[in-house]
């Protein structure tokens, strides 16, 4: 593709007035190839513009720049100025992959907590509809049945542009992606025209050091979002609606509990029943549904009816909603995962006391005969880490089973005796099973009826990191296992 092309929504000045074919477009030096373009991008800790010089000693046809540059380019080398790298970074990518945003329906979540689970709602409501989705978010990009991992929850733009046309070219008809406010601030969603946006909730996070210097950025670099979509849904029990999605194209349809809200909920509950917890509500208003949601604690009644939202934009059948939010879960939050036993298995990636402690007191309003929990921690970690995680589940949990979680370069049993430290606070009973594997077993083979029994650290992570070596460790091939060499003994 000619340079030029690259550039037709941009601003911009050009030095040595030349327009060379394209090969591909670069952010990273180390990555320059043959007839690129360099894009000079400036981080938190590193500036583009440094390795402006080797990126053209290295073959790039071109270099976009925001600042001056201190050497002198060749003629060869078309320089294009530009107020934002970033954006056009953006705006390029967008182009020289042919606008793939545009072949796909597109949902764009944003919102401090649930963008991730309602993500995976909106995905398998599609799926459920026959339309293959593809999501890009906290786990990655995933569609096909694959997953590539990103370093961030909204990827570089390169990447996202890239990511759609290769779903486009597997066959997916429409896209979920996790729309975070420092993506959104960085200009990594620009280019794209959003067929629909969702508000989810605000609160405190992310603000202070390199992200946001305080709330009224991280407001206003979500409402960002807003400016780029066709039609807009936002949770109307959060009192920052408004504010957030002020600049929407349309009306915005709002959701939530309360009267004024145009899709509401009501005579929600608890589920739990033949190993399946969830909620359950009715909706009134633009929909009138019963539903089941698979996925623990009340809270997730909003994702779902953000999720709702989201595809009422597409005329999405009443029965694939209610299919996609029964079957919907997350890779590694709360997962549940089928045991031949009466009782529940999750897989989950609380590794804090913080998320452990939101996680197990979620489950414990279900009222389990026990709450089991099986849980490590970190090595090469803060020990104070591991006093909290232990008091947290020995308070808990009916019984703490204690084991290894990537320890690093130390000795698991050292860790497990901080471990202890923690619950020996409390009243909790546990025991001490090192070995993963060996402890999942303990805990399939001593579960009662009715029993939750939470697998604590890994959630989506398949490796255990021990002394720099990263080894194969799905805990779902695990369970598989497991369940097959209990089979092969009967």
């Amino acid at each position: 593709m000619k340079l030029k092309d690259l550039l037709v929504n941009i601003k911009y000045t050009a030095q040595n007035n030349i327009n060379p074919e394209i090969t591909d477009i670069i952010y990273d030096s180390r990555k320059v190839t043959e007839g690129c373009v360099f894009v000079c991008l400036k981080g938190y800790t590193s500036d583009g513009h440094k390795y402006a010089e080797s990126a053209a000693n290295n073959g790039a046809a071109a270099l976009v720049i925001s600042d001056e540059l201190d050497f002198e380019v060749n003629k060869n080398i078309a320089v294009i100025k530009t107020e934002n790298t970033r954006l056009a970074l953006a705006l390029m990518s967008a182009e020289f992959f042919k606008n793939p945003a545009k072949e796909l329906k597109t949902v764009a979540i944003t919102g401090t907590k649930g963008k991730t689970t309602t993500t995976a709602m909106v995905a398998e409501i599609f799926e459920q509809s026959g339309i293959k989705c593809g999501t890009i978010g906290t786990l990655g990009i995933v569609y096909d049945g694959k997953t590539y991992k990103t370093e961030n929850t909204t990827p570089e733009s390169y990447e996202i542009h890239k990511s759609m046309r290769d779903m486009v070219n597997a066959g997916c008809k429409a896209l979920v992606i996790e729309a975070s406010s420092i993506g959104l601030k960085h200009h990594r969603l620009a280019g794209i025209e959003f067929d629909a946006g969702i508000f989810t909730n605000f609160s405190d996070d992310h603000i202070g050091g390199v992200e946001h210097k305080d709330m009224d950025e991280y407001l206003y670099c979500k409402s960002l979002l807003f400016r780029q979509c066709r039609f807009a849904a936002a949770n109307a029990d959060d009192p920052n609606w408004k504010k957030i999605t002020k600049d929407a194209k349309n009306p915005v349809l709002t959701f939530g509990f309360s009267e004024n809200a145009q899709l509401r909920a009501k005579n929600e509950h608890l589920l739990s029943e033949d190993g399946f917890i969830g909620v359950h509500f009715d909706t009134e208003g633009i929909k009138k549904l019963s539903v089941d949601v698979g996925i623990p604690g009340k809270f997730n009644a909003y994702n779902a009816l953000a999720a709702i939202c989201a595809v009422s934009f597409f005329n999405i059948d009443d029965e694939s909603i209610i299919k996609g939010l029964k079957n919907a879960k997350v890779k590694g939050r709360v997962e549940p995962v089928k045991v031949p036993g009466n009782y529940t298995l999750l897989i989950d990636y609380a590794h804090n006391a913080l998320s452990m402690e939101n996680v197990l007191t979620t489950l414990r309003q279900y009222n389990p005969n026990r709450l089991i929990t099986m849980f490590g921690a970190g090595g090469n970690r803060p020990k104070v880490r591991r006093y909290e995680m232990g008091e947290v589940s020995g308070r808990l949990s009916d019984l703490s089973v204690i084991t290894e979680d990537n320890s690093r370069f130390e000795d698991v049993m050292d860790i497990i005796e901080d471990i202890k430290t923690g619950i020996k606070k409390t009243d909790g009973k546990y025991v001490v099973v090192p070995n993963r594997k060996d402890a999942i077993r303990y805990c399939m083979e001593n579960a009662h009826d009715g029993d939750i029994i939470v697998l604590a650290g890994k959630g989506h992570e398949d490796y255990q990191e021990i002394k720099g070596v990263k080894y194969h460790m799905d805990e779902r091939e695990l369970i598989a296992e497991i369940i097959a060499e209990e089979n092969n003994r009967k």
